[in-house]
């Protein structure tokens, strides 16, 4: 089965090959036979019931610094696509959120994945809140009374932005730590929306496991390790990948959330545990893949094409 693939990306002359989980699907399809085209986000347009983007033919190798090649722009109805795979980056932003009204105009007739509609429904911060049985104690809110009252309950704990990602502006705060009430009110100026607390879970030290779902079912981890000096463990941030395998309380969480995933069209999942403690369902565009296979772990490009060409076949 050939198809016919777009994908919705940030630049791709910007990306870095080595780590980035959207290049490893793009040389897994072209490796299939698959026709590849590109396009950015900002270039979709709806014109009456059609949705048209100015697209790239595309194709890539493994090489840093010559890593693709465009052909020239050619306007395309998106829905003569077989599939769209939705791969930008965050900020889950009024931007983000109009692409996936764009886009659901022509799922599932087009598979474009992730599901849109659920894209949008599924912020992964708030997503994660459906299984709080799964996760550590945790607050969303902007209310400084609320959020003093669970800093007395649960004593150290990590405020982060409520649609951040990479790791950009986490904190640890400590019990009567004197630098929180700066932090709120950097936090009340520079973001609008609520944001996240939540315990602070001191076994991150040991690693924040990255663990991809496709279609519900676990298909490959990898243990992210923080810097010394750093809370963080995200691999943009200097945490340092570890191969790993699942605990059996791990392996309760992915079988716990893969009949949600499978019913919300989400194909492609990536999620964050610490000491057995589910933090994040990430959906828009997790990362994971290159990590995972140059540790000698499964081949999960492959394992989303699988599912990818069962779903249109």
């Amino acid at each position: 089965m050939k198809l016919n693939v777009a994908v919705q990306m940030d630049p791709i002359a910007r990306i870095n090959i080595r780590g980035d989980s959207t290049f490893a699907l793009l040389l897994e399809a072209q490796k299939r036979g698959h026709t590849l085209s590109y396009y950015t986000p900002d270039k979709l347009s709806l014109r009456g019931d059609e949705l048209v983007a100015p697209v790239h033919r595309l194709s890539v190798r493994d090489q840093d610094g010559d890593h693709f090649t465009l052909g020239e722009a050619q306007r395309e109805s998106l829905a003569t696509f077989d599939v769209i795979l939705l791969r930008q980056d965050p900020p889950f932003d009024l931007a983000y959120i109009t692409s996936t009204h764009f886009l659901e105009r022509i799922h599932p007739k087009t598979l474009v994945v992730n599901n849109p509609t659920s894209v949008r429904n599924a912020p992964e911060k708030i997503f994660v809140m459906d299984f709080p049985e799964l996760m550590p104690p945790t607050l969303i809110s902007r209310d400084l009374d609320e959020i003093n009252s669970f800093r007395a309950e649960h004593g150290a704990v990590v405020m982060k932005p409520l649609h951040g990602h990479g790791g950009a502006a986490v904190f640890r705060i400590l019990p009567q730590d004197m630098n929180f009430g700066s932090l709120y009110d950097m936090f009340s100026v520079t973001f609008r929306e609520p944001w996240v607390i939540q315990r602070f879970l001191p076994e991150v030290k040991h690693g924040d496991k990255r663990i991809i779902l496709v279609d519900g079912e676990f298909a490959g981890a990898v243990n992210r390790v923080p810097a010394a000096d750093d809370l963080r463990s995200n691999m943009v941030r200097g945490g340092a990948a570890q191969a790993t395998d699942l605990t059996p309380r791990e392996r309760e969480i992915c079988a716990r959330l893969g009949p949600a995933l499978r019913q919300r069209g989400l194909l492609f999942v990536g999620i964050d545990v610490i000491d057995g403690n589910l933090t994040e369902i990430n959906v828009t565009s997790p990362t994971g893949i290159r990590a995972i296979a140059r540790l000698g772990g499964p081949d999960v490009a492959a394992k989303i094409w699988d599912a990818i060409e069962t779903k249109r076949s």
